[in-house]
């Protein structure tokens, strides 16, 4: 990189503040992030420092609802299906971290949709810019989460979120302590969302799992045991999947390594463009695959998840809910990449063996 020819960094690369000025959202914080390589992505410190919108190039990589960007309301979305009146979709929308899954009522303690995370506003502890003329590349946002209430779970997050100028992808550390004096629950969902263009028809899902499993519904059956795999190639919007009909298979793909890493990922040949999630097994032991391939609402995504998406009693009578221990902490790191080398697509569609 040749330094002298440029005087202001954010003419590379970099993170830009702002605060929504109209709408919904206004006053809602906004952090939009360029990585200076094709990838820029926006994110929202106000409802749980997720991301919405994110492009690599000209392409969109994401889907975004219809009503997009609203303000946090972690207490007013936690009843029923509630939560899905604030959910943007975007390229990231994490669920947790008390549960994750449908509503449930579980040991008294009723819960709704996917737990408060996503309408948490943060405290931001740190935007760092790159600064090549001192070699420093790495950009990055860190930021802190209290949920709870008095009687109820201390439990504190925070998230590091980095990238680095000239590359494409994100890399993500989220780190749990339980700062109360009682073990709580706990659950983690990463809802990493993908839409037009880069889902078209003929794009694939690609991941090598060493089992699939629908969920007890008929058409999730039908659907994800089709013997030529046709679960694994992104259709045309489908009339059946209007409303709120879809379908969800729990993934369990195959470790690359012996620590437990592993990669799934959307592939699109026509665009020669990909998204994976590379994560670890140890850490996220299954991954959600919902597909909603709807006119106009047409989106899948690939969840790797803690738990299950069947609610909080399900996931305790299967043996799948964790406990943060009082005092006790937990951490999850995985990286998001966009992909364009022609090589490295080649290899996210070998998964598909």
């Amino acid at each position: 990189m040749n330094t002298n020819q440029f005087v202001n960094p954010s003419q590379l690369a970099g993170i830009e503040s702002y605060t929504f000025a109209d709408g919904p959202a206004r006053n809602t914080r906004a952090l939009l992030v360029n990585t200076g390589a094709g990838l820029r992505y926006r994110l929202l410190p106000d409802r749980g420092l997720d991301i919405d919108q994110a492009f690599f190039n000209h392409h969109s990589l994401t889907f975004l609802a219809h009503k997009g960007v609203t303000p946090p309301q972690a207490d007013a979305l936690r009843h029923g299906l509630d939560w899905l009146r604030g959910f943007s979709v975007g390229l990231l929308t994490s669920c947790g971290p008390t549960n994750i899954g449908g509503p449930a009522t579980d040991n008294g303690e009723t819960v709704g949709l996917h737990g408060p995370h996503s309408g948490t506003p943060a405290t931001i502890e740190s935007i760092t810019q790159p600064d090549p003329r001192a070699g420093k590349l790495d950009m990055t946002v860190v930021a802190r989460f209290r949920y709870g209430a008095f009687y109820g779970p201390c439990i504190d997050m925070r998230r590091t979120l980095t990238s680095t100028l000239g590359k494409n992808h994100i890399d993500i550390k989220d780190e749990f302590f339980n700062a109360g004096n009682e073990d709580q629950p706990h659950a983690w969902l990463l809802h990493v969302n993908f839409g037009y263009p880069l889902c078209d028809e003929g794009a694939l899902f690609c991941y090598d799992a060493a089992k699939i499993e629908p969920l007890n519904d008929p058409a999730a059956i039908k659907y994800f045991t089709a013997p030529d795999k046709s679960y694994k190639r992104i259709p045309t919007p489908l009339k059946e999947h209007h409303g709120p009909n879809s379908v969800v298979a729990y993934l369990y793909p195959k470790p690359t390594d012996a620590n437990g890493n592993t990669t799934v990922a959307v592939v699109n040949q026509e665009l020669g463009l990909a998204a994976a999630i590379h994560y670890n097994t140890n850490e996220f032991p299954r991954c959600g695959n919902w597909q909603h391939w709807g006119h106009h609402e047409y989106v899948g995504a690939l969840e790797p998840m803690t738990g299950g998406v069947e609610g909080r009693d399900k996931d305790r009578a299967q043996g799948w809910l964790q406990t943060l221990p009082a005092g006790g902490s937990k951490s999850y790191h995985y990286r998001i990449e966009i992909v364009s080398d022609l090589a490295a697509l080649q290899n996210l569609i070998a998964l598909n063996k």
